[in-house]
């Protein structure tokens, strides 16, 4: 046997198995993030949110801020999956839209203030979501719509302590 055959042995036989693997990680399949209702303490409940502010959120926060998750195709797929769980995983620890009223007013304010810098400094949505969410790609004006909204739930709130 050559060493180019014994090289294209061990190739084959690597690919091989490199493809059973990638077989085997499909049966491994992460929690889904999906509740399948609104809870009281959304925001949405929380706060009257004009429709297009609130289109908005839900469309460029809502998959890894909230408990529903609109699955993209894709996440079937692993470990592509795993990642987005985890994605899904860290945004909620930072905030859940989901359960954003049973928050403190002063928790929110703070939660508010660190969307506008997150906003302004176009580190939300995250630049790999924007890029596969054609619709979490926000304007200049749809940024300054969310961050007026924003500031004036913020001030009402600072008012109501």
């Amino acid at each position: 046997m050559t060493s180019g055959t014994a090289v294209k042995k061990i190739s084959l036989r690597l690919m091989a198995v490199l493809l059973v693997i990638f077989i085997a990680i499909q049966f491994i399949r992460p929690d889904r993030n999906i509740s399948g209702q609104v809870f009281q303490t959304d925001i949405s409940k929380t706060y009257n949110i004009p429709a297009d502010v609130y289109t908005l959120i839900k469309n460029a926060c809502y998959d890894c801020h909230s408990n529903n998750t609109n699955y993209p195709w894709y996440s079937n797929i692993q470990p592509i999956g795993w990642f987005l769980a985890n994605d899904i995983k860290n945004g909620k620890a930072e905030i859940n839209f989901s359960e954003f009223g049973s928050l403190s007013k002063r928790r929110q304010i703070s939660k508010l203030r660190g969307i506008e810098t997150q906003i302004k400094n176009d580190a939300m949505p995250l630049p790999a979501y924007r890029l596969l969410h054609k619709e979490a790609q926000l304007t200049e004006e749809q940024k300054e719509l969310l961050i007026n909204w924003i500031r004036n739930t913020r001030d009402s709130l600072s008012l109501n302590r």
